[in-house]
């Protein structure tokens, strides 16, 4: 068993559609740190390290569905931020990370409802 600030890692309850979603994470994330840390802009980097922290959370099983809140927002923020901000200048790997986003933001939506329907 993993544990971190006092909290031990948990992963009994989760699916298959969860890892899916942490793996989207991961790799937005990923993209976010290296793409920030090649641009030379902070609050990429910043913006990647918020979707690690997120996944973090998520194992220590903290609120879990107002992550998915969160993360529907903090994600769907990115995209027309991204856009603007590239203005043209799109990147494959831009590309790639923001098929990744919606996608991510479809399950995290998912998720969401599904857990919401079950709990009542």
């Amino acid at each position: 068993m993993v544990e971190v600030l006092g909290r031990s890692i948990e992963t009994e309850s989760v699916t298959s559609v969860h890892w899916v979603a942490i793996v989207l994470v991961l790799v937005t994330g990923g993209i976010h740190v290296y793409a920030g840390i090649v641009e030379g802009r902070l609050p990429v980097s910043l913006a990647g390290v918020g979707f690690l922290g997120a996944v973090v959370l998520f194992l220590l099983d903290y609120r879990r569905r107002l992550l998915y809140l969160v993360g529907i927002v903090y994600t769907a923020i990115q995209v027309p931020l991204w856009y603007v901000v590239k203005a043209g200048e799109f990147t494959t790997l831009g590309l790639v990370d923001k098929a990744v986003q919606i996608v991510l933001i479809v399950l995290l939506v998912f998720l969401y409802w599904s857990e919401r329907r079950s709990s009542g």
